[in-house]
């Protein structure tokens, strides 16, 4: 197994433009790679903040089925997790920009890491913690 390593997350997303501007300019990510296979009737963008499938950069794969603008988010999945240097600094951008900040930047309960959550466009909750 020493030669296994952690490649992506994939959600399933309803404007992918929306959602691609979303971890780009308020995140910071970049657009690694993308395949739309029409055949299929899809397409994946792959974001992250590596160059691609780096050694040790996860990344994030951005799914959209053709004509599907809506999922229910289930109550399986929690959240993504995104270091930052500044918490308190990327909560304010990502309300700039439109974005939902759900929990301010503070210490987590119980300890001293400071933490927030925002959430993109379709929903799915992301943790930015200060590192």
């Amino acid at each position: 197994m020493s030669q296994s390593r952690f490649l992506h997350t994939m959600i399933r997303v309803g404007d992918l433009d929306r959602s691609i501007a979303f971890y780009t300019k308020l995140l910071g990510m970049k657009e690694l790679r993308r395949n739309d296979v029409p055949a299929g009737k899809y397409t994946l963008v792959f974001l992250g903040y590596g160059t691609g499938n780096a050694e040790g950069q996860g990344e994030i794969e951005l799914t959209y089925n053709y004509g599907v603008e809506k999922y229910e988010q289930g109550t399986a999945f929690g959240h993504l997790a995104v270091a930052m240097p500044d918490v308190a600094a990327a909560c304010e951008a990502v309300r700039a920009g439109g974005g939902k900040v759900t929990r301010e930047a503070g210490p987590v309960k119980h300890g001293t890491t400071i933490i927030a959550f925002v959430e993109d466009p379709d929903g799915y909750k992301i943790e930015l913690i200060q590192r």
